[in-house]
């Protein structure tokens, strides 16, 4: 009989083939385990890079949106600057009238003399420019503003026998056409009526960054708290004294302030206020622009005084916001930077009093950079209101429906400004 083959084989080879199948067996078991415990470590080592790669991301992104507001904020900037160079800078003068009396001989001449004094301050204020080597980015603009008492300083003339009522009164006529610019503003009776007037005044449109120069013609200590408080604030720089030739320098030497002096212009004596009649009642404000040539040259004129531009007048039936189209709030508190694309009007011819209730609405309404969580490139020189009116009791915010949506803008209430 035939044996199989299988029976040939001996016990030796099966066991040892037998121990070499285990041990592959068990390597393979130990080899897949390491190879699971090397892909949780890797799976925990991705899911930090993950987390790592998400944080970056989320870092370049805030990091593109302050970049992006930085811009924004800069090209604003580029923007008001481009806009400065386009527009009319101001240079101001303002007169306490009570103080600084134009001299006898001009007043006696009536209206060519008010036209003659006019034109001296112009060309005295022009040739001061020139001399002091000022600069401008845009064109200049210049305003005379005087504040007196019609009927107390008409008295104390004819008093005097310096001029009569009727010379005054044609003086008065000459003077404010010589410009649609040059205002006189009849202040009333009161001891104090012109310097409230004129402290005013200069608190306001020191602030205003189209304000180059305010030339100040007092002649008294009644501004000297006033110009204090701009000094403290580092705004006096705007500022510079027009005195009559010969008067005391006193005021100048204490603020250190720069002064023009004007000979022949001006008598070195202040009126006293004359208290009217029960029966009489004071006139009104006097405001006189009329459309006529004259103004002030820029350093680089070649050709003396420049035609000032026709301004539109303001109707004082109606609210400014009434007009059609009302004046621009940044054309003539600030700079606006769109220029003949503004659907605001930048024509009109508005008063110190008119500016200043622009102003004051213009607070009521929210900026638009703190509204959008940017930061304000004006700071405090911004037209626009940086806080809520109403403060942190604003009815609306709790509705959900206040304009004034920006972070701290309900935290203090916002300081109304305030007018004579």
């Amino acid at each position: 009989m035939a044996t199989s083959p299988i029976t040939e084989v001996s016990q030796p080879v099966w066991d040892e083939t037998i121990a070499r199948l285990l041990n592959l067996s068990s390597a393979t078991i130990k080899r897949n385990v390491d190879l699971e415990n090397r892909l949780g470590e890797l799976e925990v080592e991705i899911a930090v890079w993950k987390q790592a790669h998400a944080t970056a991301l989320e870092g370049a992104d805030r990091e593109a949106k302050t970049l992006k507001g930085r811009l924004a904020s800069l090209n604003s900037q580029l923007a008001s600057m481009e806009s400065l160079m386009n527009q009319s800078l101001l240079i101001l003068c303002v007169i306490d009238g009570d103080a600084c009396i134009f001299t006898e001989s001009l007043l006696r001449q009536g209206h060519e003399g008010g036209r003659q004094a006019a034109q001296q301050v112009t060309k005295a204020v022009a040739d001061y420019l020139t001399s002091e080597d000022v600069h401008a980015l845009g064109r200049l603009s210049f305003w005379i503003t005087i504040y007196y008492n019609r009927t107390g300083l008409s008295s104390v003339l004819e008093r005097r026998q310096l001029c009569t009522p009727e010379q005054l009164e044609a003086f008065i006529m000459g003077f404010s056409q010589a410009s649609p610019r040059f205002l006189l503003v009849d202040v009333g009776y009161g001891k104090d009526a012109t310097s409230t007037k004129i402290t005013e005044y200069l608190q306001t449109y020191v602030r205003f960054p189209q304000t180059q120069r305010i030339f100040l013609a007092g002649g008294s200590d009644a501004y000297a708290s006033t110009i204090a408080t701009l000094q403290n604030e580092g705004l006096v720089g705007k500022l510079t004294l027009l005195e009559p030739g010969g008067a005391s320098a006193d005021q100048s030497r204490r603020f250190r302030l720069p002064t023009l002096c004007v000979d022949k212009l001006f008598m070195v004596w202040r009126t006293t206020p004359v208290p009217p009649p029960a029966s009489h009642h004071p006139p009104p404000l006097n405001l006189i622009g009329l459309n006529t040539t004259g103004g002030l040259p820029t350093p680089h004129s070649p050709s003396g005084l420049s035609t000032l531009s026709t301004g539109k007048l303001i109707d004082p039936t109606l609210p400014l916001h009434k007009h059609s189209p009302p004046p621009c709030n940044e054309f003539y508190l600030m700079s606006c930077t769109k220029g003949g694309t503004c659907k605001y009007s930048h024509d009109y011819v508005l008063t110190p009093e008119q500016l200043v209730t622009l102003a004051s609405n213009a607070k009521k309404a929210p900026c638009n950079f703190l509204k959008n969580g940017l930061q304000c490139p004006y700071g405090d020189r911004c037209c626009w209101g940086h806080t809520c009116p109403n403060g942190h009791k604003c009815f609306h915010l709790s509705k959900g429906k206040c304009w004034f949506k920006g972070e701290s803008m309900h935290n203090v209430p916002s300081p109304q400004l305030s007018s004579q």
